[in-house]
């Protein structure tokens, strides 16, 4: 899903800075709409990596700033004070660049936290249970999630994937969709449904399986299985 509101909106001044604050809000407004109908990605995720890139971005033009030549502004003779200008280079956006991130921020701040709301809300609402008995080996598995919307309860096989950069480690949940039951069906125990799936899957003798529950009807690609996965990848962890 492409983004109306990116970077470029704040670092590539096409025009003056009412213009861009113009589309910003704009692209705010329509992620706003997203989200009074509960659908929280990716607009979420993608607002908390923008506003960590701009807070990156403006603190290197505050070091950058002072690195510049500055030249009198003003001279207070009476309070004997020498007010200084920075001086950017010629042909630089960087004041506005500057200017239009320090205006933006709170209000995509403020975003974030209407999106954290209701990212906690859904949280709090989708309990996770564990079918069987859980072994030592949980880095693959299967999860059953309600789809309230079709009144389906959808079935996932999940791998647990770790891979390192030169500072951090992350963990990433790779996932398979592997049908649907219909409601009637849906009401058979998950550990009826466990063995279903070991019986078709022989590679899985045992395997980690969860079942979420939730009463919320909220859209399940936008809010229900993002949480869902979430989830699941924080109680892989603890």
């Amino acid at each position: 899903m492409a983004h109306s509101l990116d970077i470029d909106l704040f670092t590539h001044l096409q025009s003056d800075i009412e213009s861009q604050q113009y589309k910003i809000l704009a692209g705010l407004k329509s992620i706003s709409d997203d989200f009074q109908m509960n659908k929280i990605y990716p607009h979420l995720s993608h607002l908390v990596e923008l506003y960590t890139t701009l807070d990156d971005i403006l603190n290197r033009l505050r070091d950058l700033r002072d690195e510049f030549p500055k030249r009198i502004k003003k001279i207070d003779f009476v309070n004997e004070v020498i007010e200084h200008e920075v001086v950017f280079v010629d042909g630089s956006d960087l004041a506005k660049v500057e200017e239009l991130i320090e205006w933006g921020l709170p209000l995509i701040k403020s975003k974030i936290e209407e999106g954290k709301t209701i990212y906690e809300f859904v949280n709090d609402e989708i309990k996770l249970e564990e079918v069987g008995i859980i072994p030592n080996y949980t880095d693959e598995g299967y999860f059953f999630v309600p789809d309230n919307e079709e009144s389906k309860l959808l079935l996932y096989q999940y791998e647990l994937t770790v891979f390192e950069s030169s500072q951090d480690k992350y963990r990433s949940l790779k996932t398979a969709f592997l049908k649907g039951l219909e409601q009637g069906d849906a009401y058979r125990s998950p550990n009826a449904i466990k063995l279903d799936l070991i019986d078709k899957n022989k590679e899985l003798p045992n395997p980690a399986t969860f079942a979420f529950n939730t009463d919320l009807d909220f859209p399940f690609r936008e809010t229900i299985f993002p949480v869902t996965k979430r989830k699941l990848l924080q109680q892989l962890y603890e």
